[in-house]
């Protein structure tokens, strides 16, 4: 097993939206997708069968999903965000970055509810890992990928609230 494993901080919430998409993907849709490459088959030649080749891209996807699903849940932490005043897994901060001011959410992208437009930062992104543990009114800095040094001012931080 890698040492690269990242584990991911969810809600109960989050953790068991995840696992009902698994097991609905393990489950029902796994068969559904067999169903339906199975007709697809049964209309002849498969070269030119862009009813087959589809279903054989969304099984990919499918499979590609359960797998995905299977190791976010086998390696997630799962608790009520802990809200001390400091940026952790599970707040909504407020920052000043490079002048512009942003919010998002410090943790995972599968732990925001449908439909959100929340942008989330991993807290071992180059952001996430410079602003982990400050409190409201803390400045620091952070190497972007281009390698400039960017400030980042934290203004206000949140528990997140799905």
């Amino acid at each position: 097993m890698s040492n690269d494993t990242q584990v991911t901080w969810l809600t109960q919430e989050a953790h068991d939206r995840l696992q009902a998409e698994l097991d609905e993907l393990s489950g029902e849709g796994r068969a559904e997708i067999a169903r339906r490459i199975e007709a697809a088959r049964e209309e002849g030649d498969l070269k030119e069968n862009g009813g087959y080749h589809a279903a054989k891209d969304e099984q990919g996807k499918i499979e590609a999903r359960i797998r995905v699903l299977t190791n976010l849940l086998k390696h997630a932490t799962v608790s009520e965000a802990v809200f001390d005043g400091t940026v952790e897994p599970g707040t909504v901060v407020t920052a000043v970055i490079a002048g512009d001011e942003s919010t998002f959410l410090v943790g995972s992208r599968e732990i925001v509810a449908e439909g959100s437009d929340l942008t989330v930062y991993s807290p071992v992104s180059p952001v996430g890992a410079a602003i982990v543990g400050l409190k409201a009114g803390d400045k620091a800095t952070y190497t972007a990928p281009n390698g400039k040094e960017i400030a980042v001012e934290v203004v206000k931080i949140e528990r997140y609230e799905p």
